[in-house]
Formats: C-alpha cells, structure tokens, sequence
C-alpha cells in the first residue's frame, strides 16, 4: 500500500466515525430527522469530494461540520424558491406519536431557542445538541474561544430564565413552517452589515 493509499484510508475511516455527529447536528440544525440525514450525507459527499482541502492532522470534526453549517445555509438561502407546505396537507397525513405532549414540548423549545440571539443559539446548539467541544465550535464559527464559551453561558442561563417565567412568545406559526422562519432570521442576521 502506498503513501497516498494509506492517507485515504485514514481519512475515509475517521470520516465514517463522524457520521453519527453528523447526523445529529444535522437533525439540530433542521428539527427534522430525515431533513437532517438528508443533509448529513451532502455534507459527506462534499467531504469526500473536497479531500485534497483537508489537512491531515487538522480537527476533522471542526472540517466536516463547518462543511455540513455551509450546506444547510445554502439550503436555506435557496429555500425561498421552494413551495411552502399545504398545512391542511399536512394536518392530514400527521402521525400520531406515543407520547402526547412531546411535539408541544419541543415547539415550546424551539421558541424559547428563538427567544435568544442569533450567536447565542447557534453556539448552544453545537455544544449542546451537536456534542462540540467549545475549541471546536470556535474553529467552525471564526469566533474566539472566550467568546464562544460566554455566548453557551449566556444562552443557558437566558433558557433557564425563559422557562422558570414561563414568558415564552407566542409565534402563531404552523409547525411545518417554524423552523424555516427560525433560520431565515438566522441568515438575515448573519448578512447584516456589521459596524467596524
């Protein structure tokens, strides 16, 4: 076996073993399990494809998830030509769950996480949901280590804060339709003109 033989296998290998993160912090970033495999296995494609662009030694879960973040962003700024869902579609073909109060509990957490700002939720759902080390969600965002550790805090303890008040904002929002409205204020946020 080669040099370049046994570099590819390593990477192949620890790129199957990220796949289970992947499909997680996909699953967080859309709320939907299918949405988010979805969109883990482009993120593996486009891992694969751009193999020459990592670097061996470098943090490979840090690589594939920013690779993931930029796919959903695409997505999400092409999610304008798409048609929306027909809700009374959808009221029909609903599935029942066994537990009652669980899709009530997690639209619950959805608006409290839009409650927080933008830099905030994002930080606390790579450490929380996606498993990232803080090194690693500063590596992905850009932003500094300091930072990233007080955006997690600082979104906790403002979620601990939502909930004990019980002030969580009503959005009147179809279920369907929420989370795409979440992240269409998460890029209108991160394309803003920033002051100098």
């Amino acid at each position: 076996m080669t040099h370049q033989d046994s570099a590819k296998t390593i990477f192949e290998r620890e790129l199957v073993a990220l796949i289970p993160h992947l499909r997680a912090f996909g699953r967080s970033l859309t709320g939907n399990a299918s949405h988010g495999d979805d969109l883990a296995q482009d993120a593996l494609a486009k891992a694969l494809a751009s193999r020459a662009s990592y670097q061996p030694g470098t943090n490979m879960k840090a690589w594939t998830f920013m690779i993931l973040r930029n796919v959903f962003y695409s997505e999400k700024r092409r999610s304008w030509r798409s048609c929306a869902l027909d809700p009374e579609v959808a009221e029909r073909t609903l599935v029942s769950v066994t537990n009652p109060t669980a899709s009530l509990e997690l639209d619950e957490m959805r608006r409290a996480l839009d409650m927080l700002p933008p830099d905030q939720r994002e930080a606390l759902i790579l450490v929380g949901a996606a498993g990232m080390s803080y090194e690693e969600v500063s590596e992905v965002t850009g932003a500094a280590l300091g930072t990233i550790k007080s955006r997690v805090s600082r979104a906790r303890d403002r979620l601990a804060l939502i909930f004990a008040e019980g002030k969580i904002t009503e959005d009147h929002q179809p279920a369907h339709a929420a989370m795409a409205a979440i992240f269409r204020r998460i890029d209108d946020y991160r394309t803003a003109p920033r002051a100098a």
